[in-house]
């Protein structure tokens, strides 16, 4: 398996964010982590990432520990958070050069992810110049300089209009023919789990609900689609919880 986890509980002082959550990701599997908000889905997948360290329980990534193998597991992990902030002044094309200097790659990665994620017209561009939609593409572009084995995204499209989420979709649907890339995606929208991911886990108060594909998910509670399941597990609609995200438009 590319990711297990083990038993991962985690409580800030009085809140048991997560509580018991055990589940196995294999390579070049795309995974969405569905929840309302305060499931503990976020901080579940910040320890997947290295970013929190659990109370208790084990997670392994190509059998090796974030405690232990931290320089090793950075190397093959790519991540683009929601909030992803850029310096306003830099070009497309010096944010990126910027970020693969972290890694000491060259132009030639730059290169790549621009191509892939369909920046070539705005490579000049200032970012403060750049829409929403091209922003989430540029934070997409620098999560994948290093040719990540697993990709975390955090709501990537949340506040995009129906396009621009589109034009990110068909960028994921890409990365997942080629086979390569082993996906963690947390959203507000069921129809991007439905058709990005192969594999559905359902979270909230820090438990599992659920976890399938979508298929036997359905089967299984007689239900017509995700969003039905979900209101149905956890009685709310989880697009709710994103009404009062202003657009980035």
């Amino acid at each position: 398996m590319m990711i297990e986890v083990n038993n991962i509980y985690k409580s800030f002082k009085d809140v048991k964010a997560v509580r018991g959550i055990s589940f196995a990701i294999a390579a070049g599997e795309f995974v969405a982590l569905l929840g309302p908000n305060g499931a503990g889905k976020t901080t579940t997948v910040e320890m997947m990432e290295g970013l929190r360290k659990p109370d208790s329980g084990t997670i392994l990534i190509q059998g090796k520990s974030w405690q232990q193998h931290e320089r090793e597991l950075r190397k093959i992990i790519g991540l683009s958070l929601q909030e992803t902030r850029f310096a306003e002044k830099l070009t497309v094309r010096e944010t990126l050069l910027l970020f693969a200097s972290f890694y000491e790659l060259g132009s030639e990665n730059v290169s790549e992810v621009i191509e892939l994620t369909g920046l070539e017209s705005k490579h000049k561009a200032l970012v403060g110049a750049l829409s929403g939609g091209q922003r989430q593409r540029l934070a997409l572009a620098v999560s994948l300089l290093n040719k990540p084995q697993i990709l975390f995204l955090d709501e990537p499209t949340t506040g995009l209009d129906p396009h621009s989420r589109l034009d990110l979709w068909h960028i994921l649907k890409a990365l997942k023919d080629a086979g390569q890339t082993t996906l963690i995606l947390t959203t507000h929208y069921m129809e991007e789990a439905e058709s990005l991911c192969d594999h559905i886990i359902i979270v909230d108060e820090g438990q599992i609900l659920r976890e399938g594909d979508l298929k036997t998910l359905l089967a299984n509670d007689g239900t017509r689609n995700l969003d039905e399941l979900f209101i149905r597990l956890t009685g709310k609609r989880l697009i709710e919880t994103t009404e009062l995200i202003p657009s980035q438009q």
